[in-house]
């Protein structure tokens, strides 16, 4: 039995990676706990014993400002350090870090082996800052792991997918431009990462869906599947140029990892739409 230790109680992926693995099916292949990484309890639990720690514990989905630019710092990177630090004293096998496509500080492009790591906001500052002193804490019996996913969806997530949702839901216009962006369903990620512990892996990961999406045609999925009419008004790819707004770039420009860790024989763009849309009744995952 694996013994798993999800350092970030209530988080969403947390809570998702927990609600996977505790599935009937995996009965008896897994043990998985979480703590509270707020205030210094969690510094007296005890981490031997368990096979890998999953840190997803971390500040994101907030507006940056001056004030609070040093929560990043000390989150995302400096409490990671720490709970890495203890889990190899304990004597963990496997540190799992969530990091983030942030790391790159591009808004759009083409994310390869060979792109340059510029981040421009605290988020992704930090996050890179956490993976490069984890990294001088790796050994032959300390694995490393360092997870890079794009924007994660799946029921009840944050972030820009649910203003999508509620923009294919209720509106009657919405502007179709030709982009493609890496994304992630929730269970696909929570697969990829069952296999990282059931195989011990080490190393960097950049996991996402085999299909990019274009996301005036995941606004007009989510409209069918909710049986709701709305016109695509088609637009040059040049026009979000024009609009001088990171959060339009965020959402109408291209961004992919052209090398990246693909998660086939996983959920399809079309299952993982109609999964987030219409979540099984009662709460919980779906069997597959």
């Amino acid at each position: 039995m694996k013994r798993i230790l999800i350092t970030g109680a209530g988080s969403y992926i947390g809570t998702s990676m927990e609600a996977w693995l505790k599935q009937e099916r995996f009965s008896g292949k897994y043990q998985v706990d979480t703590v509270d990484m707020r205030g210094e309890e969690w510094k007296r639990t005890d981490f031997s014993g368990y096979d890998t720690v999953f840190h997803v514990a971390g500040i994101a989905h907030q507006r940056e400002t001056k004030k609070n630019a040093y929560l990043y710092y000390q989150v995302n990177r400096d409490l990671a350090v720490e709970t890495a630090l203890k889990a190899k004293k304990d004597g963990v096998k496997q540190f799992i870090f969530l990091s983030s496509m942030s790391v790159y500080g591009l808004e759009e492009g083409t994310i390869d082996g060979k792109t340059p790591m510029h981040p421009r906001s605290h988020y992704g500052k930090s996050k890179l800052a956490a993976e490069k002193r984890l990294k001088k804490l790796a050994s032959a019996s300390f694995r490393i792991v360092v997870l890079r996913p794009p924007m994660i969806y799946g029921p009840g997530c944050r972030g820009n997918y649910p203003l999508l949702s509620q923009a294919a839901k209720r509106l009657p216009l919405f502007p179709y431009i030709r982009n493609r962006r890496s994304m992630l369903y929730i269970e696909n990620l929570c697969i990829f990462v069952q296999d990282i512990i059931d195989t011990g892996k080490k190393g960097l990961f950049c996991p996402q869906n085999t299909e990019y999406v274009c996301t005036g045609k995941m606004v007009k999925d989510i409209a069918a599947i909710e049986k709701h009419r709305i016109f695509m008004l088609p637009m040059p790819e040049w026009s979000v140029k024009l609009i001088p707004l990171g959060i339009v770039k965020k959402v109408f420009g291209s961004l992919i990892y052209q090398s990246a860790d693909f998660c086939p024989g996983f959920y399809s763009y079309e299952e993982s739409l109609i999964r987030t849309e219409k979540p099984r009744k009662g709460g919980g995952t779906y069997e597959r």
